[in-house]
């Protein structure tokens, strides 16, 4: 997590060569999180592998009364990317484990698995309501 600091860049650089999927993470409380999203896409697409499954979040849907990015512009943006697009709560673990399952199915499938239920879904949006309630928490073991 480097939140776009730019002391950061070619470290990150170096993670992401070879990498089979990208997380893109902005926190929708915080508007300059957003536009660095912009920045990254770029430096993956000048430093990443073709055709790497990415994947775009916005954290942080716990915090709807402080929420200064709306979900319109960021599924536009994944839409131009073509990429799928979560809000997720890492605080209350909404929509974390269906975004990274998605990613998993994805990598999958272009490295030439099969995805459980015979159904492959574009790359595109995939919106889930962020008010579902999830009590599991995450831990670091």
């Amino acid at each position: 997590d480097t939140a776009g600091q730019e002391r950061f860049k070619t470290i990150t650089t170096a993670y992401y060569r070879g990498a089979m999927g990208i997380i893109l993470v902005y926190d929708i409380t915080d508007e300059k999180s957003f536009e660095n999203i912009q920045n990254w896409m770029k430096s993956i697409k000048e430093n990443a592998s073709a055709g790497v499954e990415r994947l775009l979040l916005g954290n942080k849907c716990d915090m709807e009364a402080k929420r200064k990015v709306q979900k319109e512009r960021a599924v536009k943006l994944a839409r131009e990317h073509g990429i799928r697009f979560f809000e997720t709560s890492a605080k209350s673990s909404t929509n974390v484990d269906e975004a990274f399952s998605s990613l998993a199915r994805d990598i999958l499938l272009k490295s030439g698995g099969r995805r459980p239920g015979n159904s492959h879904k574009p790359p595109g949006t995939d919106l889930r309501a962020c008010d579902k309630k999830n009590t599991s928490k995450c831990s670091l073991g």
